[in-house]
């Protein structure tokens, strides 16, 4: 059986899990001021890679840690794309930016992040020809039609556009081929919410049923079409519609008032996820547990920066409680 694979390398999931922070560290990391906080993480796997400027090193000290797990779990999990639909997002990151520096002639490979798979050169090399023996077909349709897309405008913001779609698009084809029903069901439920939350904000600024779709994926469970039926109404249709869905017991906190909260809305969409891996605590097979501890990697990320920088912008200890993303105790 496919579950059977994991057997070796689960347990030493439930090893590394305990490097995982705990809620109560996270209480007194909020408590504490920069200086304080920077000797608490001293005892933590970030205690690594701390520089003497701290506060403003840490989104580069929380790369490297990230990182480095990813690579750690490239090598052992016995099927590395599981790995891939995490660090997929570096892959993201790196073709937006080396495509904009082959396009305006400038170098920016300084600001390449490793994502246990592609290489600095195989990107370049993709982006310079359209043409890789190594990158999945979809994300080199995606380099290819960013290229025919440079052949008509100079507006650099559509290479995001269709970047991000193409990586919505490579996630779900990934995780139907690995055929892991858990996986599979937090993709579409990311995708879905990712729409959700781009929906609104184009909604609300008025944009027009073309530009939604180009911005929007059609890879989630609910139809592109559907959103694209809102482009001319109030944003009250499309709130309307979205507290009818099977989305609406999450999202009513967040569109249900006069105001669509927009940061809630993104907590929602990272909590949600963290709950549908809660249950890999009880999993001794398959690759919840590894998902599981992909997940709280990427959350922990998000909570720390989030302190670090409320810290370091005079946040209260309360706004910081209010932004933090759920954990749950390993």
């Amino acid at each position: 059986m496919k579950q059977d694979l994991y057997h070796q390398l689960n347990p030493y999931i439930r090893l590394k899990e305990t490097e995982i922070l705990a809620p109560a560290f996270y209480e007194q990391l909020i408590a504490a001021d920069l200086p304080k906080i920077k000797e608490l993480l001293n005892t933590t796997v970030y205690g690594n890679y701390l520089t003497a400027d701290f506060p403003n090193d840490f989104a580069a000290v929380l790369n490297k840690e990230l990182l480095a797990s990813y690579s750690e779990l490239v090598e052992r999990a016995p099927v590395p794309e599981v790995v891939f639909i995490f660090t997929m997002r570096f892959t993201l990151h790196n073709l937006k930016v080396l495509t904009k520096a082959h396009y305006i002639g400038e170098n920016f490979d300084h600001l390449y992040l490793p994502d246990g798979f592609y290489s600095l050169e195989e990107l370049k090399h993709a982006i310079d020809t359209g043409k890789s023996a190594v990158l999945p077909s979809s994300i080199l349709d995606s380099i290819n039609e960013v290229r025919e897309y440079l052949l008509e405008s100079a507006i650099l913001q559509g290479i995001d556009v269709i970047y991000d779609r193409g990586f919505l698009k490579e996630q779900r084809r990934l995780g139907e081929l690995l055929g892991y029903p858990e996986l599979l069901q937090e993709i579409i439920t990311f995708i879905d919410l990712t729409n959700i939350i781009t929906a609104l904000r184009c909604v609300l600024q008025n944009r027009s049923q073309a530009f939604l779709t180009a911005v929007l994926s059609s890879s989630g469970s609910i139809p592109k079409e559907t959103y694209l039926s809102f482009a001319d109404k109030e944003i009250t249709a499309l709130r309307d519609y979205l507290l009818t869905s099977e989305y609406a017991d999450l999202l009513k906190d967040a569109i249900g008032g006069e105001t669509i909260n927009f940061a809630r809305l993104d907590q929602i969409k990272d909590n949600r996820l963290t709950e549908m891996f809660a249950s890999a605590q009880t999993q001794a097979f398959g690759p919840l547990p590894l998902l599981a501890y992909l997940n709280a990697k990427e959350i922990e990320t998000k909570n720390l920066r989030l302190i670090v920088t409320g810290k370091r912008s005079g946040f209260t200890n309360e706004q910081i409680k209010e932004r933090m993303r759920i954990t749950y105790d390993i």
